[in-house]
């Protein structure tokens, strides 16, 4: 039982790496595909946006603050819920966020 136990834990261990590495790269895909949906969603209302993501969202969504120039003088920055399992993506509207410091 405990060689059994041994084994195991080896071969999880040996495994570890590459399923971080995997993870890591699959998180980062899921970045992307919000970001770019989001500055998709937001591309009419604001010009020269960024999407800031959150890396891992919460347990359906994806999430995202997009801030660009709503005017040649004003800054907005809007909110942005990307669906996990359809893809689907919903804004909100445009609001005044201070710069973070």
């Amino acid at each position: 039982m405990l060689k059994r136990l041994t084994l195991a834990a080896l071969l999880l261990s040996a495994a570890s790496p590459s399923a971080f590495a995997s993870s890591d790269d699959a998180w980062a895909e899921f970045a992307t595909k919000v970001e770019e949906a989001c500055l998709g969603a937001t591309s009419e209302i604001l010009t020269d946006a960024q999407a800031t993501v959150d890396p891992f969202g919460s347990e359906n969504y994806g999430l995202a603050v997009v801030t660009g120039k709503a005017d040649a003088t004003t800054t907005k920055s809007i909110i942005c819920v990307f669906d996990k399992k359809t893809e689907a993506v919903e804004i909100g509207g445009e609001l005044d966020l201070p710069a973070a410091s």
